[in-house]
């Protein structure tokens, strides 16, 4: 009985953990947008661990770090694409 505890206890650490993993990494990939380099690997791990916090039980940490990701992407994206449009319009 008390082995059950524990490995329950276990699991909703881990998934907490990885939760809040997501939560902080989505975060900073939002806020250093501007660093793709940086804010990429963070948006990209953000979107896994919260993909598994999410499935192992720890839901709301988890999506809001995957939703973080998922929009920090976005941002890089919109600014990558409308740096590369205004600069071929130049030439």
């Amino acid at each position: 009985m008390e082995e059950e505890n524990k490995t329950t206890q276990t699991v909703e650490q881990e998934s907490k953990g990885l939760s809040i993993a997501s939560m902080v990494l989505g975060i900073i990939s939002v806020v250093l947008f501007c660093i793709w380099y940086i804010s990429i690997p963070c948006a990209i791990l953000a979107i896994i661990f919260g993909v598994i916090g999410k499935n192992k039980g720890a839901k709301g940490m988890a999506i809001a770090g995957l939703v973080l990701g998922i929009v920090a992407i976005a941002i890089v994206l919109i600014i990558i694409l409308t740096g590369a449009t205004l600069i071929s319009s130049l030439f």
